[in-house]
């Protein structure tokens, strides 16, 4: 039996925690107020039974999804999966990566002025995340998400305590499920940065690396503890900015707008809590992203398990420069981090229901496939996953 101290949980947490969390999460909270904590709570119970699955077959299986849909599809079906998953994690990483990397540069934002300044700041946060992903074994790569992860809880949960929320709106959003007009974006994009589709390849492939077939509950206690704490980090961002935004109307556009609206609690401190948290947001998955990235395409392409390979290695770090690229060109971060995960969002039924299908397979888990309740909850996901997808593509596409 091995150790008992987060693991491959801390990696999903760090992945989904991100600028896009604390930006879309704070859209959630000043344009509908706690209508939306319902939306995180449905993507705390998604996401670990999406990523317990991912698990049993990591540990049971004994292989990650993208292994899974390589060794288990065949002819165009086998090409088609193949090209779709690869081209959708590789750019969906990519937009991620821009989101998450302008979002780290966000934390700098009030002590940086001219164009140039912002450029160095970028290459340095990609520099430091190429550096980390390229020396870095993995357990200190994990231990240092960890660390990020710690800090943004405690900025994040201590705020949402400062700002004096209303308990009872607190609950009436988590517990009635409703969706304000023109929310179905919101909505889907806090879906899309909780859920995160790549996470699904990730969490496998780190499992693996950590745990064997008799650990797997203390893998699922790991995937529990991780995601339940992202997922309160997530609705303390939402709280936060419903709190304080009642009695100010500011149209969010940078961190100053986002701090303001927490200066009537915490003062001069609120850029300071905000700069902290949005740079361990960014940091931690601008690591996580090419990082998942590598695992889901080596799977897919049946390449060796080595994360110190040169193939493994070219994968993210092409998409840490398409990341620390797009970072550069100089476009809004609030729309480059939203955007993202309005794609997570529409990408995750897609690779949710191949993994349904896989967990089902008698021939890739014998003794641990789905039972009839997790395979409820996971159609109940898919659909209500499809839901979004369909309104956010009708909202940006049609209307």
């Amino acid at each position: 039996m091995r150790h008992h101290r987060f693991g491959p949980g801390a990696l999903v947490a760090a992945a989904f925690i991100g600028p896009g969390t604390v930006t879309t999460a704070t859209l959630a909270g000043t344009g509908y107020g706690y209508a939306l904590l319902w939306t995180v709570l449905f993507s705390i119970v998604g996401t670990y039974v999406l990523q317990e699955m991912s698990i049993r077959l990591a540990l049971v299986g004994d292989m990650d999804l993208g292994q899974a849909i390589a060794q288990k599809s065949d002819g165009i079906r086998k090409k088609l999966a193949i090209v779709l998953i690869v081209s959708a994690i590789f750019i969906g990483n990519a937009a991620y990566e821009a989101g998450n990397i302008t979002g780290a540069l966000l934390g700098f934002e009030h002590w940086i002025d001219s164009g140039s300044e912002k450029i160095l700041v970028i290459l340095g946060i990609g520099l430091m995340a190429g550096l980390l992903l390229f020396f870095g074994n993995y357990r200190q790569v994990q231990s240092s998400l960890v660390f990020l992860v710690s800090t943004m809880g405690l900025v994040f949960i201590l705020t949402a305590i400062l700002v004096g929320p209303d308990l009872g709106s607190i609950l009436r959003g988590l517990f009635i499920p409703r969706v304000p007009e023109n929310a179905w974006l919101v909505c889907t994009g806090l879906v899309g940065t909780t859920i995160v589709p790549y996470n699904l390849f990730l969490h496998a492939s780190a499992v693996r690396k950590q745990w064997r077939s008799e650990d797997l509950s203390i893998a699922r206690k790991d995937a529990f503890i991780s995601i339940l704490l992202g997922g309160v980090i997530t609705m303390c961002i939402i709280i936060c900015a419903a709190a304080v935004s009642q009695s100010q109307q500011v149209k969010i556009e940078g961190l100053s707008d986002l701090s303001r609206q927490l200066s009537p609690v915490l003062g001069d401190w609120s850029s300071v809590f905000l700069s902290i948290g949005f740079l361990a947001a960014g940091l931690s998955s601008a690591i996580t992203a090419p990082l998942a990235a590598a695992y889901a395409i080596s799977g897919l392409l049946s390449w060796e398990d080595d994360d110190k390979s040169h193939r493994f290695r070219m994968i993210w770090c092409i998409v840490l420069l398409v990341g620390v690229t797009f970072a550069c060109m100089g476009w809004k971060p609030i729309s480059v981090i939203f955007f993202a995960q309005i794609a997570n969002g529409m990408l995750l039924p897609v690779v949710a229901i191949f993994l349904l299908l896989v967990v089902n397979d008698r021939s890739t888990i014998t003794n641990f496939r789905n039972n009839l309740w997790q395979n409820v909850l996971g159609g109940v996901v898919v659909a209500l996953t499809l839901l979004l997808a369909a309104k956010s593509f009708y909202t940006v596409f049609m209307s």
